[in-house]
């Protein structure tokens, strides 16, 4: 009988063990979905992190491009999908907070997505027409009130992009008006202000931008963090003139899971990133591409961080009158 019973308590035991394996593993890769089509600068970091993640993590993840809609269609994917680990999403405040203020037919909400970890922060900066009379923020401002008749145009990636919410608080602190010219992307925004068919823009400081800087065919006039980034050490920051004190933005990214993702499952998915995130290859990686890899938090402080931010882009959108089209 004891015989029995051991054997009985082996076999209980690795089907545990299979139950286990089954929920992390289950024979399939890791998908980590980027919401926009390769060759982009979320693509680059999900290239740089998938191989040594899934070294980390023990699983071959693999990166699953699905772009449009703000990046709701690649967003909704991930949450119609089994909360089981297998599909992370690459994502930042556009995607999981703001595209939904500003597209009525985006239904997906914040709440639904658990931070198993911030990614990366990037700097983000004002970027002019090279021949456009302002070489600061507020000289930029200045400008655009003396253009009230003819308002000056910027450009973004969107309507309800983090970049229009910016310029819409900017206007609204400043008493400003600014024409709104939405874009599908940054490569044919950059693309225009080289040819000078936008007045400037804000955007995430790239490689490819220093490097049009560089040739005169824009030019950098700001920085929107609150302190200057070391890829930029010779560019103001906006909050160090007159016009926009104490002004600050930044923009991060993270890996996401759907809420309901068991917690056993999202502290393996959360060490697996921590790991990643320390492997010098990786942050060399990430230099290059002008991103700054996040400080380790835990998941509780990750999902604090989320919640501070969610409330903190629902109060803009609110200020700024900004209605879902």
């Amino acid at each position: 009988m004891t015989h029995f019973k051991k054997l009985g308590a082996l076999l209980a035991a690795l089907l545990l063990a299979a139950g286990a394996a089954h929920a992390q593993v289950g024979g399939k890769p890791i998908n980590l979905m980027v919401p926009y089509p390769a060759g982009g600068p979320s693509d680059s970091t999900a290239r740089i992190v998938a191989t040594p993640l899934g070294v980390a993590l023990k699983e071959q993840v693999i990166v699953e491009n699905l772009g449009g809609a703000s990046g709701s269609i690649a967003a909704q994917k991930v949450l119609s999908a089994p909360a089981d680990g297998r599909y992370i999403f690459q994502g930042s405040p556009n995607e999981v907070i703001l595209a939904s203020l500003a597209n009525a037919a985006i239904k997906l909400k914040a709440e639904e997505f658990r931070l198993v970890h911030p990614m990366t922060d990037a700097t983000m900066v004002f970027v002019a027409r090279k021949d456009l009379p302002a070489n600061n923020v507020d000289e930029l401002i200045a400008l655009a009130r003396k253009s009230a008749d003819k308002p000056l145009n910027y450009g973004s990636v969107g309507i309800g992009s983090l970049y229009h919410f910016i310029l819409e608080d900017v206007q609204k602190r400043t008493n400003i008006k600014l024409s709104h010219v939405p874009y599908k992307g940054n490569a044919p925004l950059l693309q225009d202000l080289g040819g000078g068919q936008v007045d400037f823009a804000v955007l995430v400081y790239s490689s490819a931008m220093g490097a049009l800087a560089e040739q005169g065919r824009i030019k950098i006039i700001g920085q929107l963090g609150a302190t200057r980034s070391p890829f930029l050490k010779n560019v103001a920051t906006a909050a160090e003139g007159k016009e926009l004190p104490k002004f600050e933005y930044t923009i991060w990214s993270g890996f996401f899971v759907p809420k309901a993702t068991p917690d056993a499952i999202v502290d393996k998915l959360h060490a697996g990133i921590v790991a990643t995130l320390k492997e010098e290859s990786v942050r060399t990686q990430l230099a290059v591409q002008m991103a700054t890899p996040s400080a380790p938090v835990s998941t509780a402080e990750a999902t604090k961080f989320y919640e501070a931010e969610t409330a903190r882009y629902r109060a803009i959108a609110k200020a700024i009158n900004l209605q879902p089209q």
